[in-house]
């Protein structure tokens, strides 16, 4: 059950947004940016303009910003919704075999 209205479209562009804003806030140029993350120049400008960025570029830049913690939570299960409505599921150490399925030995 999910209340996200956005469109991943929208999330992708809003990610570059606040990229590009916590950049400026670091009074990094597009060019710095480029050096200290290894990400080419072009494919800096094309994700600030379009949100468009390989998953590795974008770990390198939110790296270099500073950012690399926000991905912890990605697929954590924590979401507005989930946290309202649904109860914290049990965290898993192994996964469980079937009943009645033999112990392999």
């Amino acid at each position: 059950m999910s209340f996200n209205l956005k469109t991943p479209t929208e999330v992708r562009q809003e990610i570059a947004a606040k990229a590009k804003e916590r950049r400026l806030a670091l009074n990094i140029s597009q060019m710095e940016l480029a050096e200290r993350s290894g990400v080419s120049l072009g494919s800096i400008k094309r994700f600030e303009s379009s949100g468009l960025v390989s998953f590795q570029s974008l770990l390198e830049i939110a790296l270099v910003l500073g950012s690399l913690g926000d991905f912890d939570n990605v697929f954590s299960g924590q979401t507005f919704s989930a946290s309202l409505f649904a109860p914290e599921p049990k965290k898993r150490k192994r996964s469980g075999r079937k009943k009645n399925e033999p112990i392999k030995n």
